[in-house]
């Protein structure tokens, strides 16, 4: 969504409210589509002494697969963010947002604020386990015979060093 915003600029104590969804559904990311609900966009942008000011929060649902067991699973997030907003700046800084032309297009930051809050690492919880390296049982379930067994497998190629640790 497009937000015009030279009225904000120019006038002092102006307040424009944000409320809307953003329909992601369609975005792929992590070799799918996690996003299964539009995102909830609400907050307001406001001009306080000057200085114009975006404070938003978005509600959102993913569906991700984890990196561990890689299990499917679903997860609630809420963003909060707050940018500072200029219409030019004059050295190289992250944290003002530039608004050329007066015009804000909130769905492309509202994107990006959302891909830098998710983690590198996607995990169904904290404690997962993940699957057996040798036979692919996913451990959450419940433990395989690779792993119940008295001797551990070793890889054929570590085997000599295994021999200096006897």
């Amino acid at each position: 969504m497009s937000y015009d915003l030279k009225q904000l600029f120019e006038v002092v104590g102006e307040v424009q409210e944000i409320d809307y969804r953003l329909d992601l559904s369609d975005y792929e990311l992590f070799g799918g589509k996690p996003f299964a609900d539009p995102v909830w966009v609400h907050g307001k942008i406001f001009n306080q002494a000057g200085v114009v000011t975006l404070q938003y929060e978005a509600d959102f649902r993913l569906v991700l697969s984890c990196d561990r067991c890689l299990e499917e699973f679903e997860r609630k997030e809420h963003l909060s963010q707050t940018h500072i907003l200029v219409t030019e700046l004059n050295t190289d800084n992250d944290e003002y947002i530039v608004v050329e032309g007066f015009s804000l297009d909130l769905d492309e930051l509202v994107l990006d604020d959302i891909l830098l809050y998710l983690p590198s690492k996607l995990l169904c919880s904290e404690d997962c386990k993940g699957l057996c390296e040798h036979c692919g049982q996913n451990l959450n379930r419940g433990s395989c015979n690779c792993c119940n067994t008295a001797e551990k497998m070793v890889d054929p190629r570590l085997s000599v060093l295994d021999e200096l640790l006897k």
